[in-house]
């Protein structure tokens, strides 16, 4: 299905979530973020001394008279947001101790199939005002995709480039939103109890999503999904129940500059680089056999020979054999060790070749 076909995108509707969703195609959406209602209570961590209510969800929505009833709203919303998911699309999910353990049974039991918890360690938590409990400095995201079996987007490559060229781990440290970040009423009130930090979204939609795709919140509250969304070139659905958070969610938005679509790009998977033969480069004559290869710092020199293999003194081989043997490493990625000399001396990367000519598709 397309992704423009029958869905209101880049659309806030006010409604009843379910209703709403029942409303949209099946297998119509690439990515869903839920933070639903955490089903909170009057609970001791959230009064401060003197029993005055602390900055926490205060409204009647988020509270449910039992936890069978909690449950039944939870499995309804939860069915419909897996008949409009694509069977390739992923669902996060975050929630608090009250409820997250709720969520992934749920998940679970209609279909899902959990890839991993993710824990958002809060830097800046709100303090436990009665000293009887751990300070509640986290979140649980969980990231499930449509089934056991299904063939589901990780953009691996970007979160590694996201952190530092390390593998990007499941516990994310970000503090909480504060500062012009954060909306607030006529009154300078915080206008969204549970607003949540767009570097969090960032890194959820980049995780799972590439430009143009489809993410849909079925609880779009203050509208950072849709804000994070449109700042990375990807569509949105944004499903709110009160006509103010929606209001003025999407006035946020609308206020949202889109980065430039060159660099909404990002670092392509291994799966989605295409694959090519350093022979291809000498066949093409893009580089001749006799051409001289040396690495950035010019410490060696290899020849490039007519089978596209190189010598370089007793080592011969392909490209990242060479590589590996004058490094005496175990193993080198010759796209990005070796440099074209070229005709004024100056350097160019084996790898940008090979990117021009994935570029030909």
């Amino acid at each position: 299905m397309g992704a423009g076909l029958d869905l209101p995108l880049d659309k806030v509707l006010v409604g009843d979530c379910i209703e709403t969703l029942r409303a949209l195609p099946p297998a119509s959406v690439h990515a869903i973020f839920a933070d639903p209602p955490y089903n909170l209570q009057l609970r001791g961590e959230l009064l401060r001394p003197n029993h005055s209510r602390v900055d926490a969800v205060d409204d009647e929505w988020d509270r449910f008279a039992d936890f069978a009833t909690y449950d039944a709203f939870t499995r309804e919303w939860l069915t419909e947001c897996r008949r409009v998911l694509r069977k390739d699309g992923t669902l996060w999910l975050i929630g608090s101790y009250h409820n997250v353990f709720r969520l992934g049974v749920a998940l679970q039991d209609l279909g899902f199939w959990i890839l991993n918890d993710v824990i958002w360690r809060k830097s800046n938590p709100m303090p436990n005002f009665r000293g009887r409990r751990f300070t509640n400095a986290h979140e649980t995201l969980i990231w499930a995709a449509h089934s056991q079996d299904a063939k589901y987007r990780f953009n691996y490559a970007a979160m590694k480039s996201l952190n530092d060229d390390l593998q990007m781990r499941s516990d994310w440290f970000i503090p909480l939103c504060t500062g012009a970040e954060r909306l607030r009423d006529e009154a300078g009130r915080k206008l969204h109890p549970t607003q949540k930090p767009e570097a969090l979204l960032h890194r959820v939609l980049l995780s799972c999503t590439k430009p143009g795709d489809v993410v849909l919140d079925p609880f779009l509250g203050s509208g950072t999904t849709g804000a994070v969304a449109r700042r990375l070139g990807r569509r949105f659905i944004g499903i709110e129940r009160d006509p103010g958070y929606a209001a003025a969610a999407e006035r946020r938005i609308l206020s949202i500059t889109p980065h430039d679509e060159a660099a909404l790009v990002g670092t392509p998977s291994k799966r989605e680089q295409k694959r090519i033969p350093f022979g291809v480069l000498v066949e093409r004559g893009l580089i001749a056999p006799g051409d001289a290869l040396t690495d950035r710092h010019r410490r060696w020199t290899a020849t490039v020979q007519a089978d596209a293999s190189l010598a370089c003194g007793t080592a011969r081989g392909s490209i990242h054999a060479v590589g590996a043997a004058v490094q005496e490493a175990p193993s080198c990625n010759g796209w990005t060790f070796w440099h074209l000399v070229q005709r004024d001396g100056s350097l160019r990367l084996l790898d940008l070749f090979r990117q021009e000519l994935g570029g030909e598709g």
